[in-house]
């Protein structure tokens, strides 16, 4: 196998949004690894699998709704652990939980939790997830059945497994995303976390007394019966991965199914609202 990348270093406005969709995208393709940046992202791609058309397919690109500038270079040897060390900060949420890679140094948090995302998301980085974890942590997870559904790095579960539910269900479409959260969940000694690979047809006759479901606003509501048909009486459901104009189209679609309203978190115009049964 070849040690030779080439590596590109996409700058994108706006951020947030833009290099969620461009990571997806970059992700079918042969690129291998991402790291996120403070302007947006780097991405690398074994030399023997790259071409100069290699970026044709990426759609983001030629949208007039963001400003995608890159570089690339040739990279020799690439050492993933020095990349991973200069570009993911640990973050702290409230102050008992913090979100860490392995090679940064274990702290005395309540919840120390390690993430290695490769081509996954959710590291707390993202305001959805951040705001994800904020609900959680004031939210009595002891004993309760718990499903994190498209669950990216399984960091929320991961959580949730901290903080006392159990068991529980991690589900995401994406093969890297099932991969990630089983080495994850390992990775934090987690015992009740099954993680599936899958969409909301593997929900048929289950029962949660907690549902997490950070996905975005078409899945969310395209799945939404699903979801309060699996709520045990009494049940909560946290919801994110939208913004605060697509609060009215989910609230419709949350309250003409007997959920209640409970609790909103924002942050940069992301929001994420707890209901309960």
């Amino acid at each position: 196998m070849s040690n030779i990348y080439i590596g590109y270093h996409f700058s994108v406005e706006p951020k947030e949004t833009g290099t969620e969709i461009l990571l997806a995208e970059l992700g079918e393709t042969p690129f291998e690894s991402f790291i996120e940046t403070e302007e947006g992202l780097s991405a690398y791609i074994q030399k023997q699998y790259w071409n100069e058309n290699v970026l044709d397919d990426i759609f983001i690109l030629k949208s007039p709704e963001f400003k995608i500038e890159y570089t690339f270079e040739e990279i020799e040897q690439v050492n993933w652990n020095e990349e991973w060390e200069k570009n993911f900060e640990p973050i702290e949420v409230g102050n008992s939980c913090y979100v860490r890679a392995p090679f940064h140094e274990k702290t005395n948090a309540q919840y120390d939790i390690v993430i290695e995302p490769k081509m996954s998301f959710g590291t707390g980085h993202h305001e959805t997830t951040f705001m994800m974890i904020q609900h959680l942590l004031e939210t009595d997870l002891e004993n309760k059945k718990t499903l994190d559904m498209g669950c990216g790095t399984a960091i929320l579960a991961i959580l949730a497994e901290m903080r006392g539910a159990k068991p529980i269900d991690a589900i995401d479409i994406d093969n890297w995303c099932y991969l990630n959260s089983i080495e994850n969940a390992e990775r934090n000694n987690c015992e009740h976390i099954s993680v599936y690979e899958g969409d909301a047809s593997l929900l048929n006759g289950k029962k949660y007394d907690v549902i997490i479901a950070n996905i975005n606003r078409n899945i969310l509501l395209n799945d939404m019966q699903q979801y309060v048909d699996c709520l045990n009486e009494g049940a909560t459901l946290l919801l994110s991965g939208f913004y605060e104009e697509d609060i009215p189209t989910i609230d419709a679609s949350c309250t003409e199914k007997g959920l209640k309203f409970v609790k909103k978190f924002d942050k940069n115009n992301w929001v994420a609202l707890k209901y309960v049964n």
